[in-house]
């Protein structure tokens, strides 16, 4: 099946069974503003705790705050937000449709890493287990002509974008003949820079009132409060400041679900250090940040590093962890070494002292950072692009079937355990409802009796619940049920009072937590 159309299953799914809505759904909804339905908040407060409980409860020198949305507006002047964070535009003059510039030269190189791809996968089954990739990428005139046009684009984008040069920007787009996806023409307009951020009033009276920005990312109320935070624990460096929280960008080209929106949340982390440690630091969050991602199992081939080509103003290093979505390998998180910038400018712009006293050197100095920041909403699609599945199974009468199944990561589905009565009768949905009152202190359970039990179990493939638990006559004879694993869909008859402990044992982030 085409990368395209499991891509629209997967926003089907969502919306199916009760993962994420379109906001203001019944006006017709706003642009790239999504509400997460009664399956999709309980996957991401899974998200947030597994993320939160790694950093704070596992790193007893990272602590965690809750700052404010609205902050003062110097605080976005000084991080540089109101003159540089900008994204570079471009119109097609006919589909009069927006596009970033940057992103259609991203999605040019990416067509042609799939060309080459394509032509791997064709030579893998000519040759079947003779096949040597590394010399065929190393020696097939199609794959070296195509890498030749990757490395020239490549060179020239990151020229372009380190100079801030839209003009020759806007030249590769002319070049490469990119058209717009919607017109299929090359009309472009030259390429402009528009800032991302949303501004709002405070204040009483329309004289009195005072510009805001709903803020753009969550690092700033870190940044302001790191002074407090330090002193009032008595940290030591080096230490981390965690945070989740919203943060708002006016993305003129919002796409892909909720991969890019316009009010969106993040997890982020400050670890402030030493001058000069910075780099060992940066390393230490980089191999650790990936470990984290690869503990839930979606599979280590989906994850790699991608070291950006222009450096924000703050950075002198910079690395994504990117996952292989649908639409090809995407950022979900960010490891920034934001030297002591955003601190120095605070300190700059407030004029008040910002500084940490280094008993070991005897002197006071600025801090650096180590940034790391995941996108929530992000995490969350990585996590159902990566669990989707349809597989063939033998249904009733020998006859094959699809089951769609979201193998989510135990520790993180929504429902960890359905149980369901035989019958409706006979004491059965009692005998259910016991179980599931006993259980309900430890586990997120569902009672389901509708439909054969064979939909059933369908239905709660599709929401990722790992266990099922069906309540039949002999349970009341002798106090054992039959558990059903979602990804094996094996049955195994055991005891009641032995669920909590085969089912607290897979779903524990405690356990997940040892494989970091």
């Amino acid at each position: 099946m085409a990368q395209e159309d499991v891509f629209k299953k997967l926003v089907a799914h969502c919306k199916e069974y009760g993962f994420v809505f379109q906001s203001s759904e019944i006006y017709d909804g706003l642009g790239a503003v999504y509400d997460y339905a009664q399956n999709g908040v309980e996957l991401k407060n899974n998200i947030k705790k597994y993320w939160w409980d790694s950093m704070v409860l596992l790193h007893e020198n990272v602590v965690g705050i809750d700052s404010a949305i609205f902050m003062h507006p110097t605080t976005w002047k000084a991080s540089g937000h109101v003159d540089a964070f900008n994204d570079p535009l471009i119109d097609n003059k006919d589909s009069k449709k927006r596009y970033r510039a940057d992103v259609l030269v991203e999605d040019l190189i990416q067509k042609f890493e799939e060309k080459i791809n394509k032509e791997v996968t064709k030579a893998k089954k000519r040759f079947g287990e003779a096949f040597d990739e590394a010399q065929f990428r190393e020696t097939n005139p199609r794959v070296l002509a195509n890498q030749k046009k990757i490395d020239e684009v490549h060179t020239r984008f990151a020229k372009a974008l380190n100079d801030n040069d839209l003009e020759d920007l806007r030249q590769i787009i002319v070049d490469y003949e990119i058209a717009c996806p919607i017109s299929g023409t090359k009309n472009w307009t030259d390429v402009r820079q528009f800032n991302l951020m949303f501004s709002t009033e405070m204040g009483s009276t329309a004289d009195g009132a005072q510009k805001i920005y709903l803020r753009p990312e969550t690092a700033q109320g870190i940044f302001v409060n790191y002074l407090n935070v330090q002193k009032t624990g008595r940290m030591k460096l080096p230490f981390g400041i965690a945070q989740i929280g919203k943060a708002f960008r006016n993305e003129i080209v919002a796409r892909q679900f909720i991969f890019r929106m316009r009010e969106f949340e993040q997890m982020e982390m400050q670890f402030f250090v030493r001058p000069g440690e910075e780099m060992k630091w940066f390393e230490y969050w980089k191999e650790a940040r990936l470990r984290w991602h690869k503990s839930l199992g979606m599979g280590e081939e989906k994850y790699r590093y991608h070291d950006h080509e222009k450096l924000a103003h703050y950075a002198n290093a910079a690395t994504d962890i990117e996952f292989k979505m649908p639409f090809g390998f995407k950022e979900v998180e960010g490891i920034h070494s934001r030297t002591d910038f955003d601190l120095s400018q605070h300190q700059e712009f407030s004029g008040k002292k910002i500084q940490y006293f280094d008993p070991e050197l005897n002197k006071s100095y600025v801090p650096y950072v180590v940034e790391t920041s995941i996108g929530v909403d992000r995490m969350f699609l990585s996590i159902m692009a990566g669990a989707y599945n349809e597989e063939e199974v033998e249904g009733k009468d020998g006859k094959k079937e699809t089951r769609v199944v979201l193998n989510l990561p135990p520790v993180l589905a929504p429902i960890k355990l359905a149980v369901m009565p035989l019958v409706k009768k006979d004491g059965l949905p009692e005998k259910a409802r016991a179980i599931i009152d006993e259980l309900k202190f430890d586990f997120n359970c569902q009672y389901d009796e509708k439909d054969s039990i064979g939909k059933r179990y369908r239905r709660q493939d599709a929401i990722g619940t790992p266990f099922c638990v069906t309540v039949d006559h002999q349970a009341l004879e002798d106090d054992t049920v039959t558990i059903r694993y979602r990804d094996t869909m094996e049955q195994e008859r055991v005891k009641i009072a032995d669920l909590q402990g085969i089912i607290g044992k897979k779903v524990s982030m405690r356990e997940a937590f040892k494989n970091l």
